[in-house]
């Protein structure tokens, strides 16, 4: 009945299924929560405010093909995103750039900084904290030395649950200074929010007829994956089958739990128009929670009142209701990860894709790319890699 078979409706699931139904192919997407989108998912709350249930996400990239493709099913809101940090109870901008110099240090000497790093990195450019801590002169150092500690440091333990010991060198040297006026958080030419919602646009991406959906549906009560086949309600499968889940949990954790963080998010309704005057609040120094989100801000929205959430990471366990949100990278995990894919190694039509399957993070436009680059691989009989 099937030609292939999609677990999970997030991004990957989503663009994978509109490509291989355009083909020609019947496609099923089996998802497990009760609603499309993945993360993504937005939905309108009580109050009639739309709110990301997963936390923010803001599309962004100079991926021409990326953009092309999800404009077939959205108009946009053209949405600079902009981030604060509350550092000791003073909003910055971040990433730290020369209007964050400006604020953070007196005219004269900000003047001067701004000088060195023009003249020493060009303007409009984007410098590793690790090159400006190790540069010779002290002045520039003690910039990188005020971003780690005030912006990425405190902010970095909380998200990720870890000591400045235990903190990846190599994170720390990806933390940037913009040597540029421009607050927007990214600088890539196409940036903004579906202007229905992620939902609406799923919804528009899933609308075909050679695409059925059940959601609410654990994939695991209709296929078997043995070391040679895929067997779909107990015969065998000769389709391809695209996994987009947790791939450890694909085998009930057969080697043990691959760790994510996961987060715990606090929703709140004011009865005020306005609570924090941004999209995002990072609370880099202080609080237990990261970062406030305002919706109104995210999407434009006009309405009475506003909607905030605030984000508390935590270590995901398994359990009931967490979600894993992001792969812990390390050497170990690594291992664990690539052992439960040996266990697909011979089943010639399965092919793992997103941020859970693959057990590394994508932004969307990354994701859409890779999904579009599977599904052609699929399309013109090419074997999987």
């Amino acid at each position: 009945m099937f030609d292939s078979v999609i677990i999970g409706a997030g991004v990957a699931g989503c663009v994978a299924a509109r490509e291989l139904a355009e083909s020609g192919k019947n496609v099923l997407v089996l998802e497990q929560r009760d609603h499309i989108g993945g993360n993504c998912y937005d939905e309108k709350d009580g109050h009639g405010i739309l709110i990301h249930k997963y936390g923010p996400h803001i599309f962004h990239t100079k991926e021409q093909r990326a953009y092309d493709y999800l404009s077939r099913f959205t108009e946009w809101y053209e949405f600079g995103h902009e981030v604060v940090a509350n550092v000791h109870g003073k909003l910055i901008p971040v990433p730290f750039n020369l209007n964050t110099l400006h604020m953070v240090y007196k005219k004269e000497e900000a003047d001067i900084l701004e000088k060195k790093l023009v003249e020493e990195f060009g303007m409009e450019s984007r410098v590793p904290i690790l090159k400006l801590r190790e540069h010779q002169d002290p002045q520039i150092r003690q910039i990188a030395d005020y971003v780690y500690e005030n912006i990425f440091l405190h902010y970095t333990m909380k998200q990720w649950g870890q000591t400045p010991e235990e903190i990846d060198p190599a994170v720390t040297g990806r933390v940037p200074v913009l040597i540029s006026y421009d607050n927007r958080y990214f600088q890539e030419p196409y940036q903004g929010m579906p202007l229905n919602g992620y939902t609406s646009m799923f919804e528009s991406m899933l609308d075909h007829s050679n695409i059925t959906i059940e959601t609410g549906t654990d994939a695991r009560r209709k296929l078997t994956f043995t070391e040679s086949q895929i067997l779909f309600e107990g015969g065998a499968f000769e389709g391809e089958v695209i996994y987009t889940g947790p791939v450890d949990e694909l085998f009930d954790c057969r080697f043990g739990r691959l760790p994510y963080r996961s987060l715990n998010f606090d929703f709140e309704y004011l009865d005020q128009e306005d609570y924090q005057g941004h999209s995002v609040v990072n609370y880099t120094v202080s609080e237990k929670f990261t970062r406030i989100t305002e919706f109104k801000y995210l999407t434009g929205q006009k309405v009475p009142g506003t909607t905030i959430v605030r984000e508390y990471p935590f270590a995901y366990t398994g359990a009931k209701g967490e979600i894993p949100y992001y792969a812990i990278a390390g050497d170990e995990s690594r291992r664990l990860y690539e052992k439960y894919c040996a266990l697909l190694a011979g089943v010639p039509n399965v092919y793992l894709l997103g941020r859970l399957a693959e057990y590394k993070y994508y932004n969307i436009d990354a994701m859409v790319i890779k999904a579009l680059e599977l599904t052609d691989k699929i399309k013109e009989g090419r074997t999987k890699v």
